[in-house]
This record gives structure tokens, sequence and C-alpha cells, in this order.
């Protein structure tokens, strides 16, 4: 009961990584018109499931990358198994809730924030709750970037200046390319460009995010003894964890589009192309090379960078610098999330600490939802000014006010 229970959450951070994340690869091509709302967000669902099944390979060591729950094989440490597997799973559950929860509060407030490092902090603040400190991978050994620091800190500093510096610079280059083209042509042409680029940024979404969800479904299966073979996930896992970051991406997660569309710069079709060809090159990059990069930090930095390199454009610094404060404190506030939750199901203790926890996690999820319903944001006014203008008072002629 308790691995139905994990099973259940997994799917439903899958489900909310696809429409938290769906602004990364479609905000600016809904922002200029280059794809209808609907149309983009369906795209890049059909991509995201795609890339879903195209690596696999490292799914179930991703979570090796930041805890010390798993073997170097991917199988879980034999002194967690101890139970039956309950200590693991109970772990497992409670840094998914804290990932789930934060997934959802940003996705409430339009913040966009990684996905993953909301998943990774619930496990770190649930390990730590249930291991202790000596529970987290924080640099490895040494050898290589490695742990939290190598793997999640460093990148998120590093990767979205560096797409921001290519955007900018992207962004002086085809506005120097295009001169004496008329605006017509060059916004028709560089539309397409968008589509295309962010149909990339799409499929490496769904290539790199859906995997972490599979490899903790995985794990969790065989902390319960369901499953042995750490060479391979089974299929059922593959095609539900496709399928729910698809849906979870073609619902739109229309509050963060609006934001990172219209919130931090007004953008136009060549900077657009140039913002997704930035991130679609950055993220290629740095998984060629190994590096785990935050979708979401690398689209933001593009549109920045889309925003700095174009004469007379404007950015909204004030938006952004939340953007940033999200950034900064998602890892520590979805670890305390995960850590109250394990340390609520483990005060209980077994299935009805696991109950505790998925219950508050449904708690805390529908009050998110029901207090989103006060200003609904979907693909009717996603593109709606951010500020709008000031009314306008005509003067009163002198003579009418005697």
């Amino acid at each position: 009961m308790i691995l139905a229970l994990v099973i259940v959450a997994a799917l439903t951070f899958d489900f909310t990584n696809g429409f938290h994340d769906t602004a990364n690869a479609m905000a600016t091509s809904i922002a200029t018109g280059a794809l209808r709302p609907k149309v983009a967000v369906a795209l890049s669902g059909v991509l995201n499931l795609i890339g879903a099944f195209l690596s696999v390979e490292v799914a179930l060591t991703v979570t090796n990358a930041v805890v010390k729950i798993q073997g170097k094989t991917g199988a879980p440490k034999p002194e967690l198994l101890s139970d039956g597997g309950t200590a693991l799973l109970l772990i497992i559950l409670a840094g998914l809730a804290g990932g789930i929860l934060w997934n959802l509060l940003t996705w409430l407030l339009g913040l966009p924030s990684s996905s993953s490092h909301a998943l990774f902090g619930g496990l770190i603040g649930a390990t730590v709750a249930g291991l202790g400190w000596a529970g987290v991978n924080w640099a490895g050994d040494g050898s290589k970037l490695d742990g939290v620091i190598g793997k999640v800190l460093l990148p998120a500093v590093l990767s979205p200046m560096i797409a921001g510096i290519v955007a900018a610079a992207g962004t002086w280059l085809v506005y120097r390319a295009s001169i004496g083209v008329a605006q017509r042509f060059t916004d028709s042409g560089f539309r397409w460009g968008q589509i295309g680029s962010a149909s990339l940024v799409s499929l490496a979404h769904g290539t790199n995010d859906a995997q972490k969800t599979m490899g903790v479904i995985t794990l969790a299966l065989i902390a319960a003894g369901q499953w042995h073979d750490t060479a391979n996930i089974p299929f059922w896992v593959k095609v539900a964890c496709a399928v729910a970051i698809a849906l979870g991406t073609y619902l739109g997660g229309w509050r963060i589009i609006r934001t990172l569309g219209k919130g931090v710069v007004e953008i136009t079709p060549p900077q657009g192309m140039a913002a997704q060809s930035a991130a679609a090159t950055v993220i290629l990059a740095s998984s060629h090379l190994g590096f785990a990069l935050s979708t979401t930090h690398v689209a933001t930095g593009s549109i920045i960078g889309g925003g700095v390199g174009r004469a007379g454009a404007s950015v909204r610094w004030a938006v952004a610098g939340r953007m940033v404060a999200a950034w900064l404190v998602t890892l520590p506030a979805a670890g305390l999330v995960g850590a109250v939750m394990w340390w609520i199901g483990h005060l209980i203790g077994g299935m009805g600490g696991a109950l505790a926890i998925f219950t508050l996690l449904v708690v805390g999820s529908a009050a998110m939802y029901l207090w989103s319903r006060r200003a609904p944001v979907d693909h009717h006014n996603v593109n709606d000014e951010w500020e709008p203008a000031p009314a306008v008072t005509a003067p009163v002629p002198a003579a009418a006010a005697s």
C-alpha cells in the first residue's frame, strides 16, 4: 500500500513537472504569436512524450547525485531494506511531497523555478531527517564535479548566465543581420525559427526530466521487492511517466507561461528565436558533456539575455529578481517540507504515517488549486498586457469646470 502511494505521488510530481515547465519551451512562441496557446502546449506535450522514451539509461541512478540511498548499480542500500523497505519508501514519499508542494506554490505565484531542484530538495530534506546529514552526497568523492554542489548548485549559478550571454549575442546578431529587411518578412521568418527551437527544447525537457520520475518509481519497486533488475526500467513505468509529463504539459502552466512570455521582457520574434535557440544549445551541449542543468534556469536566462541584446528593450528586473529569489530558496524550502513530512510520517509510523503524508499532500495541493481559481490564468488571457496602461482622463475645460 505504501508503494502505491509512492507511485501515485511520483506520477503526480511528473504531472506538475509537465505543466510547471511548459513555459520553458513555449512561453516566447506564445508571446510573439508564433503559435496559438493551445497549439503550443499540445505540440510541447507530444514532444515531451517522445522525449521521455529517448533516454532512460541513467534513470535509476539519478538520485545518487544528491542522496546516498542507493549503491552504484542503483539498488537500494541494504540497511534501508531491513524493515521490508518501509524506511526507504517513507523517505521517497516525503521527498516527493516536498517537490510537489513547492512546484504548486511557485506555479500559484507564477514563478518559474526548477522542478528538478524541487525534487532534489525534497529528497535531501527527507534524507537528512531520516538518515542525518551524512546521508546527503554534498560534494562527491572529489574526483569530479558531483553531489549537491557540483550537480545542483554550480549549474544553477552558471547555466542562466551562459544562456543569457549566448541569447544576448544571438539577439544582437539577428538584428544586425536583418537590417534593411522589412519587418513583416523578419517576423514571419523568425516565428518559424521559434517553432523549431521551441520544439527542440520541449524534446530535451522530456528526455531530461521524465527519467527522474522513472528512476524514483523503479527504486521504490525494488525497495518493495516488486522489481529486481537494476539495469532496466519496467516498460509500464516508462509509459506512465511519459504520459504523465505529457498530460501535464498539455494542460499548460499558464501562470508561468505568462510570466516568462510577458512579465520579464516584451518579446519580439527575433528575440524569441534567439532565446529559444540559446536555451536549446546550452541544454544539448550540457547533456553531451554530462552536466545536469535546470531547463527553467536556462530558459529564463536566455529570455533575459534576449531582452538585454536588443537595443531599446527593457527588462523588468523586479520580476527577474523575484525569479532569482525563488531559485535561491527552492532547495531549502522543498527540503524543509520534505523533512517535516518525514518527521510526521515517522512519528505515526508504518502505513499510518504514509497515509498522513499523502493526506497532507492532497490537502495542500487542493488548497493551492482553489486559491488559484480566484484569479485564473488560461489560454484566453495569457497574452494580456503585463502592466495595463494607466487610464487617461481628459482635461475638463475651464468653462465647464466653472
